[in-house]
């Protein structure tokens, strides 16, 4: 009985005004090669974060919807940000 666990990307997703990237990431647990468990995590990456870290996909889909001018108007946004 052999059992493997893999991780893979689902779906990326470019969302709102500001880019914002959206990854899902599923945990597939399988038993003799039949899937007996998937887990689902989410995360969210804005325009200012780092994303040296993340999958090349993802980093691929950021770099390219991440334009000098998104970057800016996000950077706008969090600046009038009132605490």
């Amino acid at each position: 009985m052999a059992i493997t666990k893999e991780t893979k990307i689902e779906k990326i997703e470019v969302v709102g005004e500001h880019k914002l990237v959206q990854v899902a990431t599923d945990t597939v647990i399988k038993e003799d090669g039949t899937e007996i468990s998937r887990s689902r995590h989410r995360h969210v990456k804005h325009p200012d974060d780092d994303i040296s870290s993340e999958d090349a996909e993802v980093q691929a889909v950021c770099n390219a919807v991440w334009t000098d001018d998104v970057k800016a108007a996000y950077k706008t946004f969090k600046d009038n940000q009132t605490l």
